[in-house]
């Protein structure tokens, strides 16, 4: 049996040049946030608490609470809205078509009935509410003529919805059923956001022409605006009110955050405080996304990080919470006592993590550079990518090291590291051959005359296995002048072999293959120990020994992780079925009874296996 013990989750996707819109609910004091095809509910008390919900076919974009916190409204790049419960496994209430191209944004109304969206219309309707259990449209949003990237619905009677867009107009609409009622075009550049105060009162509309604009929530006359004295600098991407109705929350492209207090009759607001944190100094620390729920004042950079500021104490320093965008490639963990464990993504990405508390640090790798594979030892780290580089970079106490590399000449597939040779000897193969490391002198290059498809090196060095593209393994002994002798070929895969690993003791070792089938077998005798774990129904990306040398896990394509006992039919294995949406890439045993997966969903999970 597996259990979900802890979630090191994604953070929300992000886009240069747009915010992003993330919400709440007050009373569980949780957020939603979007992250490829999956909708992230977190809670700010407890941070490790996340559930997910990964149902829509497509990229989703934006995902709201009910007012009254029992439903869900998402929605996806398609135009397709999804309603669905908050408790009891996330029943589907309901799905509507609601536009032909990508939502943006959308608001439920304060009775719960009705739900409006906004976004890319292809051509067509732009704009549209609908009731939430029929999908019955009520009236029509005429007014304009390009996508519209936020909407807001008055949270008072009567009803209206406003909204805003690419053609810098703002729109003001009264009912049910909808009608245009009135358009202002006061803002010279997109209008990225529009919020109505949480009394009613008035609404707000901010602008990549570094405005922000004041309208009367009755009846869509514009009223005031955002002082320009200690504004923005930069293209204001979202805006969020305090509960109050008082002040608001604004982000910017100039990498701040800041707290306006809004005078009693909406004609002016002015700056009281202005928050920033600086992370890389890049590009990456733009800030894309604020929501003001509770005390939490939450701002989100380009690169990802949210920043959980307090209202009540802002010069506090804020808690951080970040993690990976993109599909975590690899994982490796470190340490005795609390366990590190390093993840690094496709984009170049690289986190630690601490067992029992989450986010630690990371490192973002310079130009951009992509990473396919990771390998550790207790004091350094080795990376390959999508060039001829293999990167080396030391672990301090503090987070990471600077970088250096070395170009083997050849695209690398896989790299491991003897860990317990004098200078920590690094094996990394690419399709024709081999290259032997010492730190990052080339010790040898050998080709070895057949298609490679994966390789390991014993933690003593002296021993090499390489798999094939043709499912066969190929062992060879490391001489002292750093030439390979092969001494014998195993045949039992029937597809290119993806991954092989050594157990601890050395007395073992397991490979996997494309064709889904994990095989482990004994070193000495080079026989088959454990045959048939055929239960994945996709490639095998990765695979990994327990401390104790008695279970091994496989990660698939199939999303599934599959853990076996060497001692057991394959038969009795234990298997964690979705455990990352899109695909399983790696798995780590942390302990004798607990494995670290991550894969395509950008998160990195931790399961407890209990053997039966």
């Amino acid at each position: 049996m597996a259990k979900l013990v802890e979630t090191f989750p994604c953070v929300p996707s992000t886009e240069r040049g747009r915010g992003i819109l993330i919400s709440g609910d007050p009373k569980s004091d949780t957020i939603l946030y979007c992250n490829g095809r999956s909708v992230l509910i977190r809670s700010l008390q407890r941070p490790q608490d996340v559930e997910v919900y990964g149902e829509h076919g497509y990229a989703a974009t934006v995902a709201r609470y009910s007012p009254n916190g029992e439903w869900i409204a998402s929605a996806d790049v398609s135009g397709t809205v999804r309603v669905w419960g908050t408790h009891n496994g996330f029943v589907l209430k309901n799905e509507f078509r609601v536009l032909a191209g990508r939502i943006d944004d959308l608001q439920w109304s304060s009775d719960c009935l009705r739900i409006v969206a906004s976004g890319d219309g292809k051509g067509k309707s732009l704009v549209r509410a609908f009731a939430w259990d029929s999908g019955n449209t009520m009236g029509d949003f005429d007014g304009h003529s390009r996508r519209v990237l936020s909407c807001a619905f008055k949270p008072t009677r009567p009803f209206r919805i406003a909204t805003c867009g690419e053609d810098f107009l703002v729109n003001f609409y009264d009912g049910p059923p909808f009608k245009f009622h009135s358009s202002h075009r006061q803002h010279s550049n997109f209008v990225n956001c529009i919020r109505y105060a949480p009394d009613g009162s008035k609404f707000i509309t901010v602008s990549s022409d570094k405005k922000g604009m004041i309208y009367d929530g009755k009846t869509g006359d514009k009223i005031g605006e955002l002082a320009s004295e200690d504004g923005h600098k930069g293209s204001i991407y979202a805006v969020s009110w305090s509960p109050d109705s008082k002040r608001v929350l604004t982000v910017s492209a100039d990498k701040s955050a800041k707290i306006w207090e809004i005078s009693e009759d909406g004609t002016v607001g002015s700056v009281i405080k202005t928050l920033t944190f600086t992370e890389s100094g890049g590009a990456e620390d733009m800030l894309v996304g604020c929501l003001w729920q509770n005390d939490h004042l939450i701002t989100v950079s380009l690169g990802g990080t949210m920043c959980l500021f307090s209202a009540d104490d802002m010069d506090k320093p804020p808690l951080l919470l970040s993690g990976h965008i993109k599909n975590v490639t690899s994982l490796a963990v470190l340490g005795d006592n609390q366990k590190t464990i390093l993840s690094c993504s496709y984009d170049g990405l690289i986190v630690k993590w601490l067992q029992g508390i989450g986010y630690s640090c990371k490192l973002q790798m310079k130009d951009n550079t992509k990473i396919k594979r990771l390998a550790a030892t207790g004091s350094n780290i080795l990376l390959t990518g999508f060039d001829n580089k293999v990167w080396r970079m030391p672990l301090t106490d503090n987070g990471f090291g600077d970088a250096d590399h070395v170009d083997i000449g050849h695209q690398p597939l896989d790299i491991s590291i003897a860990i317990d040779s004098p200078e920590y000897t690094a094996l990394v193969s690419f399709e024709s051959g081999v290259v032997l490391l010492n730190g990052l002198s080339i010790l040898s290059k050998i080709d070895l005359g057949y298609v490679v498809a994966a390789s390991v090196i014993s933690p003593d060095g002296k021993e090499a296995i390489v798999g094939g593209q043709d499912g066969k393994l190929h062992m060879y002994s490391v001489s002292e002048d750093n030439s390979l002798k092969e001494e014998a070929v195993l045949e039992k895969h029937r597809g290119a072999v993806t991954v092989i690993r050594y157990s601890p003791d050395l007395t073992m070792f397991a490979s996997g293959d494309a064709n889904r089938e994990a095989v482990v077998w004994d070193r000495e005798t080079k026989q088959v120990k454990l045959n048939n774990m055929l239960f994945h129904t996709a490639r095998i990306n990765s695979l990994a020994w327990s401390p104790n040398n008695k279970m091994v896990a496989t990660g698939s394509v199939d999303t599934n992780v599959i853990v076996y006992e060497v001692d057991k039919q394959a038969s009795s294995r234990i298997t964690v079925r979705h455990a990352h949406l899109g695909g399983v890439n790696a798995v780590a045993f942390v302990d004798e009874c607990t494995v670290a997966s991550s894969g395509e969903d950008a998160s990195v999970r931790m399961w407890h296996i209990e053997p039966q």
